[in-house]
């Protein structure tokens, strides 16, 4: 079972990582529907517009995903579990039953049939799981989302510097820090502390970001992939768009539940400023979209859930006061950028383009060998964040 810290030591780490009640907020916060309180379910979904032609098409992309592949049919692993976490924004927007049905018979399928839990990309599913816990009551759920906290204290591989072992408990490669957990297991403990009100969750992702960027973070702001433990050659300066982005998002999220709890971490949000700010100076000014390897443009390709996932990460950010409406153009050519890659199959169903496979740390030509496809479930889930995230927002005259 998972073992609780108590109130005391988690003050104490919280203090040590310079965490604290927030004296006065970075920025207004368009998402609050009120001053200093942050949206209930009904002004959640109202500051996205259901209505809009954003949330239409993602409610197409969803449907066209639930017709051609069956819950049960999907796998307990990070890929599928990100396209669900799109459907989790999408239904918490719409409240369409039918997105919440397909999550649960997922989630259901796997606890009758028995999942793993061994490294980093298995626990996006309990960030599924706790929303069918808030929505259902269900016991089932919340042991789904407590059995990923029990891998994290008990079971994940530390490095020395104290960071979870992106491969869990597999040592073969060298216990080593990949920039991805942050969004596989960050989510998880980021939204359980907002859904229990319990502190020492969140605490984990505090802690987690100091190690990551120490270990990952260059000088120039952009993250490397994997740390100097991992036992496979990467190239120096080499820095891949999806892995960025997942760091910009999962910390956007976690400054998000910081600050509804009336707490700030500067140190996060200094280094995520950082890094965003680098990357959008690589956006290529004509597509809006990123390539593969951020700082390379022309030597791979222009890359779609990538993209989408920055395009998310700003729109997140803007909305809770940590970035300010400049941002919004790159994130608005982004958001066109990824569109200009929707296709429609002969029965006029969208179809996400240019999506790059599954990408482990390694050399330049690693990454630029990397093949992409169609409608990739983490694509799909990309695309949902961030088509649910910028509807309801202005465009710029």
């Amino acid at each position: 079972m998972h073992h609780r810290k108590t109130q005391q030591v988690i003050l104490l780490l919280f203090v040590a990582l310079g965490i604290g009640c927030t004296s006065s907020s970075p920025l207004a916060a368009p998402d609050y529907c009120a001053p200093d309180t942050p949206p209930d379910a009904t002004c959640y979904a109202e500051r996205r517009d259901p209505t809009s032609s954003e949330i239409a098409l993602a409610l197409e992309i969803a449907d066209a995903q639930m017709a051609r592949q069956p819950a049960s049919e999907l796998d307990w692993d990070w890929g599928d579990s990100v396209m669900m976490l799109g459907f989790v924004e999408l239904y918490r927007v719409t409240g369409e039953t039918r997105l919440l049905d397909y999550m649960r018979a997922w989630i259901d399928h796997h606890i009758a049939e028995g999942y793993p839990i061994n490294w980093s990309d298995h626990c996006p599913p309990a960030s599924i799981a706790m929303l069918l816990y808030a929505e259902t009551g269900e016991e089932k759920y919340r042991t789904v989302v407590l059995d990923v906290l029990d891998y994290l204290a008990n079971d994940a591989l530390r490095t020395e510097e104290g960071g979870f072992n992106h491969l869990g408990i597999f040592r073969q490669l060298g216990v080593s820090v990949w920039l991805d957990s942050l969004f596989m297991f960050g989510n998880v403990v980021t939204r359980w502390t907002e859904v229990t009100g319990e502190p020492e969750h969140i605490a984990i992702y505090a802690q987690q970001f100091r190690i990551f960027m120490d270990q990952l973070q260059d000088s120039n702001g952009l993250l490397r992939h994997a740390d100097r433990h991992f036992r496979v050659m990467q190239d120096p300066e080499v820095y891949w768009a999806r892995g960025n982005a997942w760091v910009t998002s999962a910390t956007f999220e976690y400054l998000r539940v910081l600050r509804a709890r009336g707490e700030e971490d500067r140190f996060a949000l200094r280094a995520i400023r950082r890094q965003l700010d680098a990357a959008i100076e690589f956006q290529d000014p004509a597509s809006g979209r990123w390539w593969t390897i951020i700082n390379r443009p022309g030597e791979a390709y222009e890359e779609t859930s990538a993209t989408a996932l920055f395009a998310y990460a700003i729109a997140r950010g803007w909305r809770y006061g940590f970035i300010d409406d400049d941002y919004l153009v790159p994130m608005w050519a982004a958001v066109d950028g990824v569109l200009a890659k929707i296709e429609r199959n002969a029965q006029d169903e969208p179809v996400i383009t240019d999506i790059s496979g599954p990408t482990n740390p390694g050399t330049l030509e690693n990454y630029t060998s990397i093949s992409v496809g169609n409608d990739i479930s983490y694509g799909v889930g990309t695309t949902l964040l961030m088509l649910v995230e910028v509807s309801g927002l202005a465009r710029p005259n």
